[in-house]
């Protein structure tokens, strides 16, 4: 029961043997595992690593980005704020110049509407100046008509009435 070295039983040491094994195998299991860790924290710090580097680069690209676009747009205001206050100027002379242009068109109505009673009163002149003109169209008939028996008196007391005319016709002479 006993052996020379040992003086546990042989069952104890049986026993003792397969708890080695089990602590040799637990032992090699967790090298293994802590093997695989390292392992996988490598491929993780390949991946992390730059990513994190990659994330910082970006962040601060985009904060340059961000800083500039409020830049801009602070000079963006500045500059529409100017331009509103110049619109602002140019819009109160726009109004003044409705302003009169809508009194120039109220004087401008009531010169037509005095142009129209001007021409209301002119129409009996109108009709004043057709019966005009149907006198002037008699007139100038028979102011045409003077003219032909002025024209044939004057050949009948120049040219008909001299002695002799009727003779002279008849002469060689």
């Amino acid at each position: 029961m006993f052996e020379k070295d040992d003086k546990k039983p042989l069952n104890d040491q049986v026993e003792d043997r397969g708890a080695e094994a089990d602590s040799r195998d637990t032992q090699d299991s967790m090298d293994r595992l802590s093997m695989a860790f390292e392992t996988s924290a490598r491929r993780w710090e390949l991946i992390v690593y730059p990513s994190l580097f990659a994330f910082i680069l970006l962040a601060a690209y985009g904060f340059y980005l961000i800083f500039s676009l409020a830049k801009d747009i602070h000079f963006l205001a500045l500059s529409v704020d100017s331009n509103m206050n110049i619109m602002s100027s140019n819009l109160m002379t726009m109004t003044d110049s409705v302003g009169q242009l809508s009194a120039n068109v109220r004087t401008m109505a009531v010169s037509v509407e005095s142009m129209a009673q001007d021409v209301r009163t002119l129409e009996p002149m109108l009709t004043s100046m057709d019966s005009m003109e149907e006198s002037i169209k008699t007139m100038t008939h028979a102011t045409y008509n003077i003219q032909r028996d002025m024209h044939s008196m004057n050949y009948n007391i120049h040219d008909a009435s001299r002695p002799m005319t009727f003779w002279n016709s008849f002469m060689p002479w």
